[in-house]
């Protein structure tokens, strides 16, 4: 028998480039307040680029409802220290919910600075891919500042097509579509604790 314990259902171990150690992992009501609390640690340019205008604050209804997605219809990770879901700082968030007709998913994604750079956006973007293709989602999008360079890079690595002619001027839709082969990147990677 081995000595490892075995973790749920979507959590797992992610060791940063720098040797940290995060746990990927469902977001919990718990997170709440520490993610409101980390707002305040956000960048103005970081909090544009996710939230697409600038906020001071995440309201604490604003943070319940991130934190209490619909099982049914939308899906949330958070990167955060292995610690008990409202102790640990949370240093990444991805989401994507299931939009009307049930065909296609909208994503978005917040990776802090103080983690940014070491892998864990893929990783979460490549997770976001797999629960929309559990779900027989054909097409998961978004919407991506022109500005915000490494998310662009990002998406277009993993296959998305940018597409022309956003209606909001500086910003850019972004569509993977799931059912090609560029679609199938969230079955076959490497196991993110890799030993160094």
């Amino acid at each position: 028998m081995s000595g490892q314990k075995r973790l749920p259902p979507w959590h797992e171990k992610f060791r940063l480039r720098d040797g940290r150690e995060l746990l990927i992992r469902p977001i919990r009501q718990e997170d709440a307040a520490p993610i409101r609390g980390a707002f305040s640690l956000l960048e103005p340019q970081e909090i544009r680029q996710r939230f697409l205008s600038p906020m001071n604050e995440l309201s604490v209804d604003q943070a319940a409802a991130l934190c209490t997605p619909d099982s049914r219809t939308a899906f949330a990770l958070v990167a955060a220290e292995p610690m008990i879901p409202g102790e640990a700082l949370v240093g990444a968030v991805a989401r994507a919910h299931i939009l009307d007709g049930g065909k296609q998913a909208e994503y978005t994604v917040l990776v802090s600075r103080f983690i940014a750079g070491q892998g864990v956006g893929r990783h979460l973007m490549r997770r976001l891919v797999k629960w929309a293709r559990g779900r027989n989602v054909q097409q998961l999008q978004g919407d991506v500042l022109d500005d915000n360079q490494p998310m662009l890079q990002l998406v277009k690595s993993l296959g998305f097509r940018v597409l022309p002619g956003h209606q909001t001027p500086g910003m850019s839709r972004v569509v993977l579509d799931l059912d090609t082969a560029a679609g199938r990147l969230g079955e076959a990677e490497p196991a993110p604790t890799a030993p160094a």
